[in-house]
């Protein structure tokens, strides 16, 4: 459920998921294999990825529900059915066939799918057409089919590319490994403590007797003076046991084994004898308590097993067969191949897989073919009862087919060949030639992407670079999923989702649990977590997409540096962003109509706005800074430090300015964890500002300004802002809408900077609150400025002390496109695609409203 979730979790039945009837109310679905009340009255964990909820309690019996995101290796599938859930609905959500309500707030009700959002009553869905069509948002989703990765030992958490803090964080809600013995029995324990009932501890296995894993048992107190019949004992027993374990068979089926430390189990059914080898008539329940009581399958001459078609693209076919002791693998294939209907084909190009629907995983394991097929059911039983219950196995074709593992290393040196990067690899990872080759290099990344042809090869390459470090820099290991573009709808643009869960209000953890649910997780990148350059290399081959920027100005920047640098690479190299404002000012967002700022707002409004956006184009600028030590008489003098270029896409600012981004920047340093919210924010840069109300400086006799190789005189200020969008400093309007014949109108795609000069904090203050205008100096397509002493600078609010020298800002290559969006109202949905229908998290419902 947590990590490994495979097409045969979804192809393939389960028991029936039951609801947890506990004493709390749980708002969501708890997917165990319940035919009792849920024992358990204790907090409730939910996957990161689909919002599957199960008590904590219940977690070790519940199977993985999660939706199939991709094709796993040599699989090849183009049809994909509906994923159905249960409940947890909005009240107003309406039946697709009816068209009458289905949903509950009180209870779990009707059903859902988990991609397309449509919504029926249980008695009703089932005459809807299987096929699923993704929903509204089908244009914007990476479909499934598309998707090919080749899985096997690597988790759900490396796969969608979870980081290891959410990962810590997930494994210390669900680990029920973890549990102690002692926190077991206060979680499973609700009998009244009277004497009429006692607790026994019941172990479902061998594995449950190693790790101490036992579930609480509670049964009536039975002396050896009560005249009570042993099998009627121990029935009751086993019965109660098997409610224990969610197990849905007979009691008749098992029996009780008493194992005492330093002895052999002892037999405790219907059947008990003494040494004698008779009868004994005496009590079944010891008056000393006992080590181990172990649930144990009496052993069976023939069972009948069902074996599931694997190449079936949905659904829950299956045949059954009826297996003795001689019965093998071989055998078990070819009778299963005859009543398929496939007795023509070669049973050699065909395996028997086991698979473990486990809690945490899913686990495969190819059967040799003449393995005993009866010996093998009771070894798992042996092992874990439960486990037995989460066994399906399922018939596949035999394809020898050579893995092909993809690998991002990233946090290499920048800007060396081939050879040299695979040298390091060498000295540093061990790699080995035969098995990997480099196939993609991005040296102004400082990144490599690996194809790798053994799957344990791949492992050790991927775990051993989170450990290494070159030069001091920590290695970064991603695996990288490969798009099948012949697969891609016609006319659909998937959506590059990049979220920066640091940015100002820190609302991005939010937006990328949400954003993982909606869309497939396989678009959806954390930007601490590899940085852009993952999802570009994904999307490299994708004809036509678009990129939603979830983050403040600086993240926004981040991504189009990285574009810029390798849009050469890309099939589609101008791909049109979106933004979702998570930073402190958001004037980018702003101009283009998203926002002041993320407040809780419903993902999936959010997405069919980006749908109905248009596209605009924006100048990006190349700023030059070229420190150069200066002469008492102004000329230069020597380099002081290499030149550096940075990009432009808001606004350049110096002097006063750019002090105070300076000192909020340091004072975020400091204290990190304060900095979470925008209103505490802007209280600090208020803060900075009063202290420099006292302070002067005489910018214009500290810097020259060249417009357009036309000298222009300073007046008396204290900043120069260079503004590429009309907003500046959260929202507010440095240039001006005053109309002035000297001057155009700033426009975002003019291919113009407007030079914009300020007097001082007590200025800037007045232009937050709308009561003055900047000092209008020029307007230009090409700037010079020759700075004689050291000045604090910023870029898009990124802030540093820039050395005396020569700074030149002039225009960056090709223009961007932006999605701006779009004024009027949202267009209406369509039936049976409610709004609210994804709005699922606490968090989410409470912002849409």
């Amino acid at each position: 459920m947590y990590r490994d979730m495979y097409r045969i979790v979804k192809s393939l039945p389960i028991p029936t998921p039951g609801v947890c009837a506990c004493v709390c109310v749980c708002v969501c679905v708890c997917v165990c294999v319940c035919v009792c009340v849920c024992v358990c009255v204790c907090v409730c964990v939910c996957v990161s990825v689909c919002e599957l909820h199960v008590h904590s309690d219940c977690a070790p019996f519940s199977c993985s529900d999660c939706r199939l995101c991709h094709q796993d290796g040599t699989e090849d599938y183009d049809t994909y059915h509906h994923h159905w859930r249960e409940g947890n609905m909005a009240s107003g959500a309406r039946c697709e066939v009816c068209k009458r309500t289905c949903g509950s707030s009180d209870v779990l009700s009707g059903m859902r799918c988990e991609w397309c959002g449509l919504t029926a009553h249980a008695s009703c869905y089932v005459t809807v057409r299987p096929e699923c069509g993704m929903g509204r948002l089908h244009n914007m989703i990476l479909h499934p089919a598309c998707v090919n990765i080749c899985s096997r030992n690597f988790s759900k958490m490396h796969l969608f590319r979870i980081s290891e803090t959410s990962q810590c964080e997930l494994d210390n809600l669900d680990d029920v490994d973890s549990v102690t013995p002692t926190a077991a029995k206060d979680n499973q324990s609700t009998t009244p403590t009277d004497t009429g009932y006692s607790d026994i501890e019941s172990f479902d296995g061998d594995d449950a007797v190693k790790r101490n894993q036992f579930r609480l048992v509670s049964i009536p107190r039975i002396t050896k003076n009560e005249e009570v019949f042993h099998a009627e004992a121990a029935l009751c027993v086993q019965e109660t046991s098997l409610r224990a374990y969610y197990l849905p068979d007979e009691p008749q089926d098992y029996e009780l084994q008493l194992q005492v430390q330093d002895q052999q189990p002892a037999l405790l059914t219907d059947d008990i004898i003494n040494r004698n080898g008779t009868a004994d008539d005496k009590a079944v329940f010891k008056d000393f308590a006992p080590d181990v009581w172990l649930l144990r399958a009496k052993p069976r001459d023939s069972e009948v097993v069902r074996i599931y078609p694997g190449w079936l693209k949905v659904g829950a076919a299956h045949v059954s067969i009826t297996v003795g002791k001689e019965s093998t693998v071989d055998w078990a294939i070819k009778e299963a191949l005859v009543q398929l209907g496939k007795q023509d084909e070669n049973p050699d190009d065909f395996n028997l897989v086991e698979v473990f629907m486990g809690c945490k995983q899913v686990q495969r394991q190819v059967l040799t073919s003449q393995e005993l097929l009866l010996d093998k059911l009771q070894e798992i039983r042996k092992v874990s009862l439960r486990q037995m219950n989460q066994t399906r196995f399922c018939i596949v074709e035999n394809r020898n087919q050579v893995p092909q593992v993809n690998l991002l290393l990233g946090g290499l040196p920048l800007q060396l060949d081939r050879e040299e990067y695979a040298q390091l690899l060498r000295t540093h990872l061990e790699v080995k030639n035969h098995l990997v080759t480099i196939t993609h290099i991005y040296s102004s990344q400082g990144a490599v992407v690996l194809q790798i042809s053994c799957f344990s090869e791949a492992e050790r390459i991927f775990m051993l670079a989170k450990d290494s470090s070159i030069d001091g820099k920590q290695l970064t290991s991603l695996v990288i999923p490969q798009i099948i573009t012949s697969k891609l709808q016609k006319g659909g643009y998937p959506l590059l989702v990049y979220v920066n869960p640091k940015s100002g209000g820190l609302k991005g953890r939010e937006i990328l649990y949400n954003f993982r649910k909606i869309l497939n997780p396989h678009q959806v990148f954390e930007l601490t977590n590899g940085g852009p350059l993952a999802g570009l290399h994904t999307f490299r081959e994708v004809p036509r997409f678009q990129i939603l920027v979830c983050g403040g100005d600086g993240t926004v920047g981040w991504v189009l540096g990285v574009l810029e640098a390798i849009r050469h690479k890309l099939a589609c190299p101008e791909p049109a962003i979106g933004i979702i404002p998570l930073g402190t000012g958001n004037d980018l967002a702003r101009v283009l109509r998203w926002g002041a700022g993320y407040s809780g707002e419903d993902p999936h409004s959010i997405l069919l706005s980006l749908e109905e956006a248009e596209e605009v184009e924006m100048d990006r600028w190349t700023i030059l800074l070229d420190a150069q030590e200066m002469a008492e008489d102004g000329k230069e003098n020597g380099f002081l430090e290499p030149p550096k270029i940075v990009h432009m896409n808001n606004y350049f600012g110096l002097g006063i300015d750019a002090e105070l981004s300076l000192d909020f920047h340091h004072a975020r340093e400091e204290e990190p964890d304060k900095f979470n919210s925008r209103f505490h924010n802007k209280g600090v840069y208020v803060k900075v500002g009063l202290q420099k109300l006292s302070h002067t400086r005489n910018l214009h006799k500290d810097i020259k300004l060249q417009v357009d190789k036309q000298d222009v005189e300073l007046p008396s200020i204290e900043g120069l802002i260079f503004l590429n969008i009309p907003s500046w400093g959260s929202g507010a309007d440095l240039w001006g809408s005053d109309s002035d014949s000297r001057y155009g109108k700033p426009r975002i795609d003019d291919g113009m900077l407007e030079v914009v000069g300020v007097t001082g904090v007590v200025h800037m203050g007045q232009v937050q609150g709308g009561l003055r205008s900047g000092i209008r100096i020029a307007q230009g397509t090409y700037i010079r400025i020759t700075v004689t002493k050291p000045i604090p600078v910023q870029v898009d609010g990124e802030p540093w002390i820039q050395s005396p020298g020569q700074i030149i800002i002039s225009a960056a290559g090709p223009k961007v496109r932006m999605l701006r969006k779009y004024k009027g109202k949202q267009k209406k949905q369509p039936s049976g695609t409610p709004k609210e229908v994804r709005a699922e998290s606490p968090a989410v419902s409470e912002g849409a409203q």
